[in-house]
């Protein structure tokens, strides 16, 4: 058997409300004297698109927009069923994608 830990994936657009969000969970986790290991930053995922800005004249002329996917991972290490119930209650805001897997 392996270890048998929670997995919390975030993901946001906006940074700041991502740590946020990440510092929520950790709190909670926290009062139920669960081991938390996080928030781990991964890496940015970075889209970049190029519009060409006027369809008949100066053609060559392009606009370049950028979207960036911040992540952050928390593992949480000896949960029982109120570390559970206690992350139910935990409000996040509406631009942070949560994934929980067990």
């Amino acid at each position: 058997m392996g270890k048998k830990y929670i997995k919390i994936k975030l993901k946001a657009y906006d940074h700041k409300l991502l740590d946020e969000s990440a510092k929520k969970i950790i709190e909670a986790v926290k009062e139920v004297d669960a081991k938390v290991s996080g928030p781990i930053p991964l890496p940015v995922e970075r889209s970049v698109y190029s519009v060409i800005r006027s369809p008949h004249k100066y053609a060559y002329s392009m606009e370049q927009f950028e979207k960036r996917v911040h992540k952050r991972v928390i593992y949480i290490y000896e949960a029982s069923s109120e570390t559970v119930t206690k992350l139910m209650k935990v409000s996040i805001p509406a631009g942070v994608a949560v994934d929980i897997k067990a």
